[in-house]
């Protein structure tokens, strides 16, 4: 007989790693790809942040440049339109995120609600259609409706009931009900397929049970709908307020065709930068207004989740 001695709580400790290794190899695999894309796209281009702190100078190179501080990152808080386009970036934001949170909601509730599943997927594809579509086409869409000359508000709405002809692109006042609409006529279909996805996945016996407990079909909304949308409804909210600081660039230089006379209701953050670097080429200072964005995004990230665990713990992301 050999004198080898059998550790079995050892050996099966081993046993089950290599079998655990050999049952999630396939799922590391499938990862793989995502993984290796999330490195190259989100993490190799953090070393670009040094630009922010730099006089970048190109016969230098990035690493050779000049240090400068947080010279870069004076310019967004010393010039006059700062208020402006902090107010004008975390205003509409903020009214984006109630808005298509309210809408996304109600129209999922309603496609839900549609028996037929021909007519369900084309109201689906009807809503989702304008975020299919580029800033650009949207622009033109928009030009053809607002133009002063040719536009069909003016010629066939404003002429036909007697009303002056409106200078759209030189009146601010209509824009912040402008940009409004056009964010939620594109956007909104997006989000609603997130919370119908989620609807569709609530048990129907949720739902049987109340109505054979007389429940009306606002009652179910409010009672079991809502609810259970929960979840879906705080992990959208975090990763918006993540983004409260950023702006859709399409959405306030396309549409309002970088018109002079709108800059108090339509420059954001994103813009103001824009037009900045293409008049004066000053790359780090474009790279200080990002970094500055990335920084308070990710405190919001923080604070809206230490506010929701300590609300609802449960529904926390982390």
């Amino acid at each position: 007989m050999s004198d080898k001695k059998v550790v079995p709580g050892k050996n099966a400790g081993k046993t089950k790693k290599k079998f655990l290794w050999k049952e999630y190899l396939p799922y590391y695999l499938l990862a793989l790809p995502g993984v290796i894309y999330m490195i190259c796209n989100n993490y190799l281009p953090m070393f670009g942040i040094v630009i922010a702190f730099k006089n970048l100078n190109f016969r230098k190179g990035i690493f050779g440049s000049d240090w400068c501080g947080f010279d870069n990152f004076k310019f967004l808080f010393a010039s006059k339109d700062a208020l402006t386009i902090t107010r004008n970036t975390l205003l509409y934001n903020i009214a984006f995120i109630i808005l298509t949170t309210v809408f996304a909601i109600g129209i999922a509730i309603l496609i839900n609600e549609i028996r037929s599943r021909v007519a369900s997927r084309l109201y689906q594809s009807l809503i989702l259609l304008p975020y299919l579509m580029s800033w650009v086409i949207a622009s033109y869409l928009a030009y053809a409706l607002l133009s002063a000359e040719t536009g069909l508000i003016n010629n066939g709405i404003l002429a036909n009931l007697g009303m002056d002809p409106v200078s759209w692109y030189n009146t601010p006042k209509y824009w912040p009900f402008i940009l409004t609409f056009v964010h939620l006529w594109k956007g909104v279909g997006y989000a609603m397929i997130i919370y119908y996805s989620s609807i569709v996945g609530i048990s129907q016996d949720y739902y049987e049970a109340a109505t054979l407990d007389g429940a009306s079909k606002w009652q179910q909304i409010k009672r079991i709908t809502i609810p259970l949308l929960k979840p879906t409804i705080i992990t959208m909210f975090v990763l918006q307020i993540g983004r409260i600081f950023y702006s859709d660039f399409g959405l306030f230089y396309q549409i309002p065709m970088n018109s002079g006379s709108l800059y108090s209701v339509t420059r954001t953050i994103d813009v103001y930068v824009y037009n900045a670097l293409m008049k004066s080429s000053d790359f780090g200072m474009s790279s200080a207004a990002s970094v500055y964005q990335s920084i308070v995004g990710f405190v919001m990230i923080l604070g809206a989740n230490a506010f929701i665990r300590r609300v609802s713990k449960e529904n926390a992301l982390f």
